[in-house]
């Protein structure tokens, strides 16, 4: 495996830091505050392509590789974690599963839109009783003169309130998850309500929803792909997603060492600057390590991916140390600023808030360690 950037991922690393750097990380500090970020946003990212990297060019997107899109995750998640969040929803769990398993029709009337930021979709699997065990989703389906009818609710829906399209996973059959299958329902529909979560403790400004759906009724067509293998594929989803998740997770550890170190150099106590005292360079070595670290374990994952060999147990390493590592850095950074990394003046507070919830979603880190030992077992304990 090459660990080197190409040329062409260098220069759209170079591109991604200088468009984030004055599009979006002058602003995230009020978006923070106001629990929303600018509604344009997704547009103005689209025009640049971070929705479109893996989506092909026939269906508007820009054909590029997997490490390229890591790239592109990591440099978002380093300017703001509730825009990395739109897009890896968004182009990530949805683009990439109506990709995989779509109809032609499917595919050409809704990833154009997904890869030029238009259209947002979010992916609606997590239920009020549901988190960890999508298997025993109650949201269920039936059939009605040649239209399917959905009825449930859904709880933390990233992009919710903002999206066009939502991918709801909802019971067809029996119970367990071979009774359950995928649709394609946008957010006009009749019966389709969101209400927007507020107060939460990080990705402050990305919009995060409770679904209900009432009697929403979608043509034949809306299915997607087979029915009944509509668990299937939100777990090929997350499987992917992880990898988005620790590539957002190394921008946040890449974030919280520039921070550290940037702040460590220009600070002075007792005569010297932090940078000079011994365990605040402990610190700073801890945090650049886990950067590497979490970076390779995210590239390795996705060049697996790239060679269409199996990836799921490399992605659930990545994702949770990444994710961990995420966590540790933004208090670790915190440590560094002392009381100044307590409030919003700096941004390591916002890093770490909006760290801790990366533990949680996609899969816990419990949910990781049995997927990991597992593989390592053949023994499930699940």
């Amino acid at each position: 495996m090459d660990l080197q950037l190409t040329p062409e991922q260098s220069e759209f690393k170079k591109f991604a830091r200088e468009f984030l750097e004055a599009e979006v990380v002058p602003h995230r500090r009020q978006w923070d505050r106001d629990e929303a970020v600018d509604p344009g946003i997704p547009a103005r990212i689209g025009e640049i392509g971070f929705f479109g990297i893996t989506i092909p060019e026939e269906y508007g997107g820009l054909g590029g590789d997997w490490i390229t899109y890591c790239v592109g995750l990591e440099e978002l998640g380093r300017a703001d974690s509730a825009v990395r969040g739109i897009v890896s929803v968004s182009a990530g769990l949805v683009g990439k599963t109506i990709l995989a398993h779509g109809s032609e029709e499917q595919k050409r009337e809704w990833l154009p839109g997904i890869a030029s930021g238009a259209r947002v979709g979010c992916f609606a699997l997590t239920e009020p009783d549901n988190g960890s065990d999508p298997a025993h989703l109650t949201t269920r389906a039936r059939r009605d003169s040649g239209e399917w009818v959905i009825s449930g609710t859904k709880i933390f829906i990233t992009n919710a309130t903002i999206a066009d399209i939502a991918l709801v996973f909802a019971r067809t059959g029996e119970d367990g998850a071979r009774g359950i299958s995928a649709f394609l329902v946008p957010t006009a529909a009749r019966g389709f309500g969101r209400a927007l979560i507020h107060g939460k403790l990080g990705l402050r400004g990305q919009a995060t929803a409770e679904l209900s759906l009432d009697e929403v009724r979608v043509p034949a067509s809306a299915l997607l792909g087979a029915e009944g293998n509509g668990f299937r594929y939100a777990m090929e989803a997350l499987d992917k997603g992880r990898i988005s998740v620790a590539a957002g997770c190394t921008g946040i550890i890449q974030a919280c060492l520039e921070a550290a170190v940037g702040y460590a150099g220009s600070r002075q106590q007792f005569g010297k600057p932090v940078a000079a005292h011994q365990l605040v360079q402990e610190m700073i070595a801890e945090i650049s390590v886990d950067a590497d670290a979490a970076r390779l374990l995210t590239w390795r994952a996705a060049h697996l991916v790239q060679r269409g060999e199996p990836f799921a147990t490399a992605a659930s390493k990545a994702k949770l140390f990444a994710s961990e590592a995420a966590v540790k850095a933004a208090n670790l950074a915190i440590q560094v600023f002392g009381g100044y990394g307590y409030v919003d003046e700096y941004p390591v507070q916002k890093l770490m808030r909006d760290a801790r919830v990366m533990t949680l979603y996609e899969g816990t880190s419990q949910i990781q360690k049995l997927l990991i030992g597992r593989a390592e077992t053949g023994i499930s304990a699940f």
